[in-house]
C-alpha cells in the first residue's frame, strides 16, 4: 500500500496540472515493457527455472520488493526520470512473477507426494487470498499513521526486511530430492567419505544463490566449471586448430576418433576447453541423443573429479591424448562406481534418481552413426 500511494502521487493524484491521458499511457507503457520482458526473460531462463527452483523463487521475491522501493521513491524524481523509475519497477514485477510462478510450479509437484497437485493448489491459492485480505485490511489501518517520509522508508524497510527474511527462511527450509548440479555435488562430496547422504543432510549445505556451473571442490573452493548440453563444434575447437579469420577448425582425426571411442558405450562426452587452467577447469559436456539422468549424473561427477585432480596435481596434462583419455577413462570409471555402489541406498533415503534436472539451457543433443 506505501509503493502503491507512492505511484498515485507519482502519476499526479493531488496535482492540479497533471491529466488523466498522461496517465493513462504511462500505465500503457508500463504494461507493454513488463509484457517484453515476460517474453525475454521466459525464453533466455525458461530451462533453468526447474533446476534451480529455490533460487528463482527467492529471486522473485527480492525482485519484487525492489519494484516496491522504486515505487516509493519515484515521487522525488521529475517526471521523465518518474517514468523510467516506474517502468524499471514494472520490469523487475514481470520478472517476479515469471520467476515465483515457474518456481512455485516446481516446488508444487514437490510437495504433491500424492499426486494431488490440483488440492494442494487450490488450498495454496486460498491461503494467499487469506493472507492477501488479512494484509489489505491491516494496510489500509496502518497507512492513515504514516504520512512523513521518515515514517514511509522506515515501515518500508522493516517489512520488507521481515518479508525477505521469513521467505529465505522458507526456501531454506525445503528439501527437494532431484539432484541438480549443485546436489548433485553435495551428494558426490558424502558418497566419497563413504556416507550416504539424506535430503535433509544436502539441504543444510545447499547454497540458494550458486553461480551457474561452478565447481567446488571438499573444501568448497573452487576446482572449474561445466557446462552441459555444449555443441559437437565445441568439442572441435577444442581439439583442433582453429584460423582466426574464417573461423575453420582443423582437427586431427586421430584425436577425434580416440575420444569418440572412448565414449562410444555412454550417452555423453566430456572433455576440457582450451580456455582450462589449474584450478580452474573449464569442462564441457556433450549430450547424446538419448542421454538420461543417469547419464547426467554420472558426467558431473566425472567432471568433478577430473576437475579435482587437474586442481591437485597443479598443472594441466601435457601429454599426448592417449595419456589424457587415460585420465578421463579413471575419472568416469570412479562416476560409474559411485553410481553402482549407492544408487540403491540412495534410493532408499528417497532421492529420486529417476529425474536429474541438470540442463539450464537448451542443449544441443548428437547422434552417432557408424558408416
Amino acid at each position: 500500500m506505501l509503493s502503491s500511494r507512492a505511484v498515485l502521487e507519482g502519476v499526479g493524484v493531488g496535482d492540479a496540472t497533471a491529466n488523466a491521458t498522461t496517465a493513462l499511457l504511462l500505465s500503457i507503457l508500463q504494461d507493454s515493457v513488463g509484457r517484453i520482458t515476460t517474453i525475454l526473460f521466459a525464453h533466455r531462463f525458461g530451462l533453468s527455472l526447474e533446476p534451480e527452483c529455490k533460487m528463482y523463487r527467492l529471486l522473485a521475491d527480492i525482485l519484487n520488493d525492489a519494484g516496491f522501493i522504486l515505487d516509493c521513491l519515484s515521487p522525488i524524481f521529475p517526471k521523465p526520470t518518474r517514468v523510467m523509475i516506474l517502468s524499471t519497477s514494472s520490469i523487475l514485477r514481470s520478472l517476479c512473477g515469471v520467476a515465483a510462478g515457474s518456481a512455485k510450479a516446481s516446488l508444487s509437484a514437490h510437495f504433491a507426494k500424492q499426486g494431488n497437485l490440483g488440492e494442494l493448489n487450490a488450498k495454496d491459492s486460498s491461503q494467499e487470498t487469506v493472507i492477501s485480505l488479512a494484509g489489505m485490511l491491516f494496510g489500509s489501518w496502518v497507512i492513515t499513521w504514516i504520512t512523513t517520509p521518515f515514517a514511509t522508508w522506515t515501515a518500508l524497510i522493516l517489512l520488507l526486511s521481515i518479508h525477505l527474511e521469513t521467505n529465505r527462511r522458507a526456501v531454506r527450509a525445503v528439501k527437494m530430492h532431484t539432484l541438480n548440479r549443485q546436489r548433485a555435488s553435495l551428494v558426490y562430496r558424502h558418497l566419497r567419505k563413504g556416507h550416504v547422504p539424506t535430503p535433509t543432510e544436502v539441504a543444510s549445505s545447499e547454497r540458494i544463490f550458486e553461480r551457474d556451473g561452478v565447481m567446488r571442490d571438499k573444501d568448497d573452493r573452487v576446482v572449474g566449471h561445466c557446462f552441459i548440453g555444449a555443441p559437437l563444434s565445441r568439442l572441435l575447437v577444442a581439439i583442433g586448430e582453429q584460423q582466426a579469420t574464417t573461423k575453420a577448425v582443423k582437427v586431427d582425426e586421430k584425436k577425434l576418433s580416440e575420444i569418440l571411442a572412448l565414449y562410444e558405450s555412454d550417452q555423453y562426452i566430456l572433455w576440457l576447453d582450451r580456455s582450462s587452467r589449474p584450478g580452474k577447469a573449464n569442462i564441457f559436456i556433450v549430450l547424446k541423443k538419448h542421454a538420461d539422468a543417469k547419464a547426467l549424473v554420472i558426467a558431473w561427477w566425472q567432471a568433478l573429479i577430473v576437475a579435482e585432480d587437474i586442481s591437485n596435481a597443479g598443472k594441466l596434462s601435457e601429454g599426448d591424448i592417449s595419456e589424457q583419455c587415460k585420465l578421463f577413462a579413471k575419472a568416469r570409471e570412479e562416476a560409474n562406481g559411485l553410481w553402482d555402489k549407492y544408487y540403491e541406498k540412495l534410493g532408499a533415503l528417497e532421492w529420486d534418481l529417476s529425474s536429474a534436472p541438470m540442463e539450464t539451457v537448451a542443449a544441443t543433443r548428437v547422434e552417432m552413426e557408424e558408416n
